[in-house]
């Protein structure tokens, strides 16, 4: 996922650059075709980005302890611990 700064700055290059995605991903690296245009779709129908969403993790730090010390007393077997814990 890239930031708010990282995706203004692929927009205004691709918008300085004519609308070039090709040259616009070759000096910055990033992102994909579709992500580009979207980016862009998006920054002209509203004048900006939206900021990043941040989401709840998915596990627990106290599901996360369980599982570590499950695969260490368990005979370190990624495989077992799946199946123990789901």
């Amino acid at each position: 996922m890239y930031s708010y700064e990282d995706r203004i700055r692929a927009v205004t290059l691709y918008i300085q650059l004519g609308k070039r995605v090709a040259t616009t991903i070759q000096q910055l690296g990033y992102p994909t075709k579709n992500s580009l245009k979207s980016w862009h779709r998006e920054y002209e129908q509203g004048r900006a980005l939206k900021t990043a969403v941040v989401r709840p993790p998915k596990f627990t730090a106290e599901k996360k302890a369980r599982s570590v010390e499950h695969y260490l007393t368990h005979g370190r077997c990624v495989a077992f611990t799946i199946k123990a814990l789901g």
